[in-house]
């Protein structure tokens, strides 16, 4: 017991982690590749169309992983009905700290929230024509042209507000665990928490054959949004 106070107690497996951080990289490289693009020598935005599929796979990974990974990372661990947020979220205000070990409901809405945002931002890209009429989402032809001019003004505007919701996201864990002596950015590092009197469970259940789910599941992730562009009429390149 005293070197797990000491060591802390595991909450987050590897391919949880990597995928968070990978995420983030993609969605601030799909920014970058979009807005400054031609600056930095490519007007056909090849790296922008390569940063979309790349988010894809991650999303429609977490999905897999939420029903294959490790306790703190499956949606039945840590979705919750409306009544238990609003009772989380009445505790909170008044002060009554509840410790969790995966997400805090709360903590859950803004995981839920990003994970929508992000796969409809992927989505609506494969359908994107940009303002140079050059470049097209591998499925733009599947659109008429008046639907094609509003997707692709939606995707364009939807990525400006999807960098805000994460600049949020971060805030708000930053904000959390200061407030809740909570060490949510540093857990997702780690992948480690101090142990505490956690309400869904003492440590994360991790199997030992993590590594081959997760090469497993990346590759399920691979197929299906590969295969769904394709089976589509889309061509990837």
């Amino acid at each position: 017991m005293a070197d797990m106070m000491k060591t802390g107690v595991r909450v987050w497996d590897w391919p949880t982690r990597a995928f968070h951080w990978l995420l983030v990289a993609t969605i601030l490289c799909a920014w970058l590749s979009h807005r400054y693009g031609a600056k930095m020598g490519d007007p056909t935005l090849i790296w922008h169309r390569w940063n979309g599929y790349a988010i894809l796979v991650l999303v429609v990974f977490r999905l897999f992983w939420g029903f294959v990974g490790s306790s703190t990372s499956r949606f039945s661990r840590f979705v919750h009905g409306p009544v238990f947020v609003l009772g989380y979220a009445r505790d909170f205000i008044s002060g009554n700290k509840r410790h969790f070990l995966g997400h805090n409901p709360l903590g859950t809405l803004m995981v839920l929230v990003l994970l929508a945002t992000v796969l409809a931002q992927g989505v609506l890209g494969l359908f994107t024509l940009e303002h140079n009429e050059i470049v097209a989402g591998p499925l733009k032809r599947l659109l008429t042209d008046e639907m094609t001019e509003k997707v692709s003004k939606l995707h364009v505007r939807g990525l400006n507000y999807l960098i805000v919701l994460v600049a949020i996201h971060v805030l708000a864990n930053a904000a959390y665990g200061f407030l809740a002596k909570d060490p949510l950015i540093k857990a997702m590092v780690t992948g480690r928490k101090p142990a505490a009197d956690y309400e869904d469970e003492r440590e994360a259940r991790i199997p030992s054959n993590i590594t081959l789910r997760a090469f497993l599941t990346l590759a399920a992730a691979i197929a299906v949004v590969f295969g769904g562009i394709m089976l589509a009429g889309g061509r990837i390149f």
